[in-house]
């Protein structure tokens, strides 16, 4: 820890340390006391001590006098640990605290792309506003983030925030969670039992995945809408509520309505403000800073010593169409960081689909390609890029330098490599 032998720091006084936190009580007849002596003890105290060459290196100290049986004082002992890990780790989440307060992050939503700026400031106005919220977007891009966003930024912040995931249930047992029953309603009604709505009372209720929702129960949602008020299952008995609802559908609605699956008059009642959420692959700008704040987090919470993100790592993200989107995009990198074992995350720790999946931004006008001529376009791709290095364009492909050289006999390309001058 501090790089001295034993034979350079017994006898010594403890003030060759250079401690932080040290300081002198009394220096009289060549003794030479602390504070410690004075106060008597020393508990959980971070502080930082200079190692041999003069580096600082932060510890924790704990102290406490020794005394003999009548009381006296004879000496002192003292631990020191090495706290350079968890200094480290908070400078991290420090770090990445004022990344999440960035210009680019509202509310756990991260974008800095035209469409992304338009959400946040929809997001913001909906917040003000007490009328039904309709979030519509593709699996993944994060539709629940902004339900959470809206409420938290608006006059309900104080009540509950409810969520019901309307896919998961059945019909039945989806009235029940929604309404609540009263006892015997149903067999294994043996209680009376509040629903989401009730439970939602003064705050939000985020109906999620509302294009599921069976039309019966899209008339009875109706009646909340219009009336403020529900009934629970085996009851007539009207309750007031006082609820925004919120909801999203990753389904288009308006064409659930001319097939007659989704009520025309419920659409209109949730269609009051509107927010679409951008697919990934429409706002490639963002990913860079979506993976460093995927990357960050990763980072703390797994302690891994990873430095970075490479940069043909990126390159390769930025090329993917993300049919999964910002979900796609972060189990990528919880793959990846099972799977690297080095200083930067590079292309080859990323799932397999997409390094060698057909679908990428670049490749989208040759999918009707054969699969042999889509291999062949993304050979000389990647050979492009890596300046004709084998070795950078089989990381790249996500392959063994030796499948690149076999493809390029195969395909009769040759390519020669670049070495730039020094």
């Amino acid at each position: 820890m501090t790089d001295y032998s034993h034979q350079e720091l017994i006898g010594q006084k403890c003030s060759i340390l250079n401690c932080s936190v040290y300081s002198l009580a009394r220096e009289k007849c060549g003794e030479h006391w602390c504070l410690l002596f004075k106060t008597g003890c020393m508990n959980m105290r971070r502080c930082t001590i200079m190692r041999k060459g003069g580096s600082y290196v932060p510890v924790l100290k704990n102290a406490s006098l020794l005394h003999d049986s009548q009381g006296r004082v004879i000496g002192a002992v003292e631990t020191i640990t090495d706290i350079t890990e968890i200094v480290e780790r908070d400078k991290q989440i420090a770090a990445f605290r004022r990344h999440m307060r960035s210009e680019d992050a509202f509310q756990g939503l991260i974008g800095a792309s035209t469409s992304m700026k338009q959400v946040f400031s929809l997001i913001d106005n909906a917040a003000q506003s007490d009328a039904p919220v309709i979030i519509l977007g593709e699996s993944g891009t994060g539709k629940e983030l902004v339900a959470r966003a809206i409420h938290q930024l608006g006059e309900r912040k104080k009540g509950p925030y409810v969520k019901v995931n309307c896919a998961a249930l059945t019909e039945s047992l989806l009235e029940s969670e929604l309404f609540g029953h009263v006892k015997g309603a149903y067999t294994g009604a043996y209680k009376d039992r509040a629903g989401r709505f009730e439970m939602a009372q003064g705050g939000d209720i985020f109906l999620d995945e509302i294009g599921d929702l069976p039309l019966s129960t899209q008339v009875k949602l109706l009646r909340v809408l219009e009336e403020k008020v529900i009934e629970r299952v085996g009851d007539s008995k009207s309750i007031p509520v006082d609820v925004r609802v919120i909801s999203a559908t990753n389904k288009d609605l308006s064409s659930l309505v001319k097939t007659g699956a989704f009520r025309k008059d419920l659409y209109f009642r949730i269609n009051v403000i509107p927010i679409q959420m951008p697919p990934l692959r429409e706002r490639i700008r963002d990913i860079p800073l979506l993976a460093e704040s995927f990357f960050q987090k990763l980072r703390i919470k797994r302690g891994k010593d990873i430095e970075g993100i490479s940069k043909l790592t990126l390159e390769v993200l930025m090329k993917h169409l993300w049919p999964g989107n910002v979900r796609e995009l972060k189990s990528a990198f919880e793959y990846a960081f099972v799977t690297c074992q080095e200083a930067l995350i590079q292309p080859h720790h990323l799932p397999p689909d997409i390094l060698n999946g057909e679908k990428s931004l670049k490749d989208a006008n040759v999918i009707a390609l054969s699969r042999e001529e889509i291999k062949k376009r993304r050979l000389i791709d990647a050979l492009a890029r890596a300046q004709g290095n084998q070795s950078v364009a089989a990381e790249i492909l996500g392959v063994s330098r030796v499948t690149v050289w076999n493809r390029m006999k195969r395909y009769g390309i040759t390519y020669t490599r670049q070495i730039e001058s020094s």
